[in-house]
């Protein structure tokens, strides 16, 4: 057999075990500890309320109001109050187009959309415009980010609990329950995960 030949001969079963091992094997070995060890973040950290889908963990998602025509592109979403709401998001929250504003500290269009935003929350929320935290102005780096701060969420309490006829002490200890510590104790600051936590108080009683 010609040198040519079994060269060739010899790539084509290297490429033929290559493609049996990483492209076949190695992702149903992953695949399958996945499942086992890490089902639900494996599957999307899915949240479910009376079995049915209503968001991820790992997700956030804005909470509206529906809107009064729903064929109008212009007409402005309105927050609903019965929900704790999410941090700004620059792609309004749509999974497949992650991303920031990508505006400087210089910027003018920022600057007026922090105030815009500080004088919104402050009315919507009945506080006083100073004490809005900053994530409740400015949007994450992702657009995605499921939770807020401690801060914001706690300002938020009287809100929900008047608009759910619930006494404020059930909706901030929910609140507490749903605080999550720094990552690896020490990363970061705690949080609130927003979707855990409208979960939990659209079932509190």
């Amino acid at each position: 057999m010609p040198t040519i030949v079994r060269t060739h001969l010899t790539a084509l079963r290297a490429l033929l075990v290559m493609t049996v091992l990483c492209g076949i094997a190695y992702p149903l070995l992953i695949t399958g500890i996945s499942q086992v060890a890490f089902s639900d973040k494996a599957n999307g950290s899915i949240v479910k309320s009376d079995g049915k889908e209503i968001g991820s963990s790992l997700l956030g998602q804005n909470y509206n109001l529906p809107k009064a025509n729903p064929d109008d592109p212009k007409e402005e979403a309105r927050p609903d109050p019965k929900w704790f709401q999410p941090r700004p998001s620059a792609n309004n929250y749509a999974g497949d187009n992650s991303g920031a504003s990508n505006l400087g500290p210089n910027s003018d269009d920022l600057l007026k959309a922090v105030n815009d935003r500080r004088a919104a929350v402050a009315a919507f929320d009945g506080v006083d415009p100073a004490s809005v935290p900053a994530d409740a102005l400015t949007a994450s780096g992702s657009g995605l980010d499921p939770h807020i701060s401690v801060a914001y969420a706690k300002e938020q309490v009287n809100r929900v609990a008047k608009e759910r006829n619930l006494p404020v002490e059930t909706v901030a200890k929910l609140v507490d329950q749903y605080t999550e510590g720094r990552s690896l104790g020490f990363l970061g600051q705690e949080g609130v995960n927003v979707v855990l936590l409208n979960k939990a108080v659209s079932e509190a009683k």
